[in-house]
């Protein structure tokens, strides 16, 4: 009898693929890899079931298999599942998503150990007639008691005369020592959280900790966590980004040792080294960024997601998962506990806890009893700038870099100027591709878009008018940088954003030096805005840092609130108090008064009653259908056809489910097909539908109607559920 295997094949597909497993082909077990052909090409796919009773009655016979086992453990399978059918992507792109590329490409399933080598203390070994094992001895020895595998045999010492030593009980493979850290002493709010956490009954729970920025919600993690690692378990700490996770590594290693990583800038076969060792139980720990809430564990115990409302949890292409829900979807499956951290939590963390799904502790103080920074609005109206600094911000930085203070000057706006022109003619310069203008990169001489990445030179004269009178409008991180160089020319300066820390040593060189204290100014993005400690910071500047409180975006108010907290949290977080001044044109703009006034959670609670109130997410669901193409009419009319489709199948479900009460019609709701926010990009024509409904069960049952349709030739287009972005 020919056996079937059924494959998720990585391709744009809706279904699993069925193939037949020759006879001279070991059967795959469910979860195991195996090489197929599909149209024109070889692939690696997952085997998600045997012999399926609608098997397909000619199926091609697949080439290879690559695992005797699993590869990926089966709450992971179920898993995959679960994301194709809730964001409504292929499923063989999704399980192509949750594996590292190593692995896809077809790699070994294998990892070696760190070889380190440990001397034993208390351990008298005759070597009086081996004196090639006692120089190795001796080597180990002057090295403090430890030394790699690699560089005992690049000292010229062999495996064999290692292996011989080890015998004699002289040295014994471990890990490297490192003197750990005892924990901290709690304040009255962590220990009261962390007894709470103890407290709690075995298996799955979701809690919200809200913590004000430097409360110590880190210390909380590590001594929940340690509990999960006393009992044999795993954690898995979710950071969002990588510019957070050297400090996070840093302190949790101080604390209990190796700590696995993984994250976009690690090589392919670190990736997977990483992956495998949580999979077969070597690591303790992981610290990942947004894919690693993929990674299989063997007793994973706790997970843990730092800054959870911050936007780089959610997947903004393919398959746009968000890995803070997912996480939450992951520990309900293993019943497990989840800790939800932030200073700002997401508008959907709080709906959570306000209708008991999810738990709340707060921490209202910070660990060190410094007191929160004083947030100040200042008026800039009428008043002339300075590359973007009015008079009355440089003369208060002045004054804390007299006092010996640090200064945070923050804009989220990279490069010199927005906008370039000519002052003659009006000539802007603009992206040929994007319906956007080229930001102004003056110390490189590239006029660049921070959309599709084109860049050109800066022209000599405007090529319009050949005249000489262009200018910079506006200023970004560059222009700032060197307006405060030029006021302050005897304080160091150190500028961070994506352009000056292309690599994470020049980042971490860059933070290194602020924390060697003395007076200096840190001009950065928001990169800088979340998780780092700067004791010495007692001003932070926030420049154009409130523009998203006018944005249409209904969502945009929200980010801009947690980005100016985060921010400000910043300031004052030794023993020298804070302060920060938000330059505005819009001081009396209610959301900024409410949030100086009220604080983070005055502004969201009005927020989410305002949300409630206009029938907004949290308080309904949300789904965009997006389409791109080169024709400029494509994307509108298949998605009227979309909008034709469901909005016939809604009627229908409606009369059917609910015939005495038509109105249910109405909980699914749709609007579009209206342009992007940026209606052209990399030369492609974009619009977009909203769904909006009551329940998650209307949403989701409209969207499986779209699963099989088709796009024409030439367009493009994606299902974004519970999108960050609502324009």
């Amino acid at each position: 009898m020919v056996r079937i295997a059924r494959i998720a094949v990585p391709v744009p597909l809706p279904q699993a693929f069925d193939y037949a497993v020759p006879e001279d082909t070991p059967v795959p077990p469910v979860g195991a890899r195996v090489r197929v052909r599909f149209a024109h090409r070889t692939l690696v796919g997952l085997c998600l079931g045997l012999d399926p009773d609608d098997a397909f009655a000619e199926p091609k016979p697949l080439l290879e298999v690559l695992d005797a086992a699993s590869a990926v453990t089966e709450d992971l399978l179920g898993l995959g599942h679960w994301l194709a059918g809730y964001y409504h992507h292929p499923i063989g792109e999704v399980f192509a998503a949750m594996l590292p590329k190593a692995a896809l490409r077809g790699a070994p399933l294998s990892w070696r150990a760190v070889e380190v080598w440990l001397r034993v203390e208390g351990v008298a070994t005759d070597l009086s007639r081996a004196p090639r094992q006692r120089a190795l001895l001796a080597f180990i020895e002057g090295r403090g008691g430890w030394a790699g595998g690699a560089d005992l045999r690049a000292a010229g010492f062999s495996a064999a005369m290692i292996a011989a030593l080890a015998r004699k009980g002289a040295i014994r493979a471990g890990e490297r020592p490192i003197e750990l850290e005892k924990p901290l002493l709690l304040t009255a709010d962590q220990e009261r959280v962390v007894q709470a956490y103890r407290n709690a009954p075995r298996g799955f729970s979701a809690n919200l900790l809200e913590g004000v920025t430097g409360s110590g919600k880190t210390e909380v993690y590590l001594q929940v966590l340690g509990e999960v690692l006393a009992r044999g378990g795993q954690a898995l700490v979710l950071v969002p980004e990588i510019a957070l996770t050297p400090q996070t590594v840093a302190r949790f290693r101080r604390r209990y040792g190796a700590v696995d990583v993984l994250h976009s800038g690690l090589s392919d076969g670190e990736r997977l080294t990483a992956w495998l060792r949580c999979r077969d139980g070597a690591a303790r720990i992981l610290i990942g960024t947004r894919s690693a809430v993929f990674t299989p564990f063997k007793r994973l115990g706790l997970i843990v997601v730092d800054e959870e409302h911050d936007a780089s949890f959610k997947q903004q292409d393919r398959l746009r998962y968000s890995a803070r829900d997912v996480a939450v979807k992951r520990a309900k499956d293993l019943d497990i506990p989840l800790i939800l951290g932030s200073a700002t939590p997401s508008l959907e963390s709080l709906e959570n806890v306000r209708t008991g799904r999810y738990r709340r502790q707060r921490l209202a103080k910070r660990a060190t009893g410094a007191a929160m920074p004083r947030i100040h609005i200042l008026d800039i109206r009428g008043q002339r700038l300075l590359d973007g600094l009015s008079q009355p911000l440089l003369r208060r930085i002045k004054r804390h870099l007299e006092a010996g203070g640090q200064v945070l000057v923050f804009l989220n706006r990279r490069g010199y100027a927005p906008a370039y022109l000519c002052a003659a003619c009006g000539w802007q310069a603009v992206c040929g591709a994007c319906d956007a203008r080229l930001t102004l990169h003056r110390g490189r001489r590239r006029l660049a878009c921070h959309h599709c990445g084109t860049e050109w030179p800066v022209p000599a004269a405007c090529p319009a008018c050949d005249g000489a009178g262009l200018v910079a409008v506006g200023a970004g991180t560059e222009r700032v940088d060197e307006a405060l160089r030029s006021g302050f020319p005897d304080v160091s300066l150190i500028r961070i954003d994506r352009d000056t820390t292309r690599s994470q040593r020049r980042l971490e060189a860059g933070l290194a030096k602020i924390a060697q204290g003395g007076p200096s100014i840190l001009v950065g993005t928001q990169m800088l805005a979340k998780g780092h400690h700067f004791p010495n910071i007692t001003l932070v500047a926030a420049v154009n840092a409130d523009a998203g409180f006018l944005s249409a975006d209904f969502k945009a108010p929200e980010r801009t609130a947690q980005l100016l907290i985060q921010v400000a949290g910043r300031a004052g977080r030794a023993d020298r108090p804070g302060h920060v001044w938000i330059q505005t044109l819009q001081p009396d703009n209610p959301a900024l008064k409410r949030l100086v006034e009220a604080g983070y959670a005055g502004f969201a609670e009005h927020e989410l009653g305002s949300r409630h109130r206009v029938g907004l997410p949290p308080a309904r669901h949300m789904a965009l259908l997006r389409a791109a193409a080169a024709d400029p009419d494509a994307p509108s009319r298949f998605l009227k056809g979309i909008k034709t489709l469901l909005a016939g199948a809604a009627n229908l479900d409606a009369s059917a489910e609910f015939p005495r009460r038509r109105e249910q019609a109405h909980r699914l709701e749709i609007f579009g097909p209206a342009p992007a926010p940026m209606p052209r990009r990399a030369n492609l024509h974009r619009r977009q539908l909203m769904l909006l409904a009551a329940s998650r069960e209307v949403l989701h049952r409209s969207l499986n109607r779209l699963v099989r349709v088709s796009a024409p030739r030439g367009l493009r287009w994606d299902i974004d559920v519970d999108p960050i972005d609502a324009l």
